[in-house]
């Protein structure tokens, strides 16, 4: 059985968003949609059982509700559902390791609340090995129809997917993950490298940075669409265009990401002293980006 795609869903907006989010991803790539519920046990020595039932009660409340909004938005998505003990983060990384991406809602910087969304979402990215997709409340696929002049509504062309890419450190996984998302949505793939001026002491002989100022973005372009040409050969229906700016990468890809429908980043694999982290790139991009963003792990 292929891998599904799965949506953790808790009963917020939020979470409702990444369900309908999940679904339209999962018939876009062929594959089964699984919404899973996350209950955390509690024994106590009276009442414990009343308790359990309570909160299969609500678990079963949660994802009866996302599968109406799911039938109702996206009737071919082949759907089933879970429910896992916690805790949250521990099971959430469990059912990501059997996915194809993981989906979550997330509130941004609008506030703490919601199983699926602060800490939780922050430890789930932090660990998973798998792709990880966050979504705000109100992301729908509304954006994907235009007016006509009789005042219907025909479909249009799906807006960008942005790729934040580290030309320091291209990496295949992310690359591949943008060309496919862009290529399943029949989307431009816009690719974003930021630049920053690097100090004389850390030069090399020939590096870029000993460039002029007026020819260095040349070069990284020139660079970036040298590591981009494999994959406009494996891919030659997407159409691609290419930005190199000098700045930060977070508030370059901020910029690229507003008003587009997805933006992928990536995430190094790698053992730190003090505990897995998401980096401060991705950090910024999904508390602030208006758009889903798309966390891909690799090594």
């Amino acid at each position: 059985m292929p891998m599904p795609v799965i949506a953790g869903v808790d009963g917020s907006a939020e979470s409702l968003a990444a369900a309908l989010w999940a679904a339209r991803e999962a018939v876009r790539r062929d594959l089964p949609l699984r919404l899973t519920h996350v209950w955390n046990w509690h024994p106590r020595p009276e009442g414990g059982e009343p308790g359990t039932a309570a909160q299969r009660q609500l678990a079963r409340r949660v994802l009866r509700q996302a599968k109406e909004g799911v039938r109702a938005a996206a009737p071919d998505a082949r759907l089933y559902d879970e429910q896992l003990e916690g805790p949250a983060t521990a099971a959430l990384l469990r059912a990501a390791g059997e996915a194809e991406l993981l989906v979550l809602g997330s509130r941004g910087l609008s506030g703490p609340t919601g199983l699926l969304v602060g800490s939780v979402a922050q430890g789930v990215l932090a660990r998973a090995t798998r792709p990880v997709v966050l979504v705000r409340a109100g992301e729908n696929a509304a954006h994907e129809l235009r007016p006509t002049a009789d005042g219907a509504f025909v479909r249009a062309g799906h807006p960008d997917v942005v790729l934040g890419i580290d030309l320091g450190d291209p990496c295949d996984a992310v690359i591949q993950f943008a060309f496919e998302a862009a290529r399943l949505r029949g989307a431009r793939l816009h690719v974003v490298h930021a630049w920053r001026k690097p100090s004389v002491p850390g030069l090399g002989p020939g590096e870029i940075g000993l460039v002029s100022g007026e020819r260095r973005s040349d070069e990284w372009l020139g660079f970036l669409s040298a590591v981009l040409r494999v994959w406009r050969d494996k891919y030659p229906g997407v159409e691609v265009a290419e930005t190199v700016t000098e700045g930060r990468a977070r508030s370059a890809l901020l910029r690229a990401a507003s008003g587009a429908g997805l933006l992928v980043v990536g995430r190094h694999v790698v053992d730190r002293p003090a505990g897995p982290r998401i980096g401060a790139v991705t950090h910024a991009v999904i508390h602030r980006a208006d758009c889903p963003v798309a966390v891909v792990p690799h090594e």
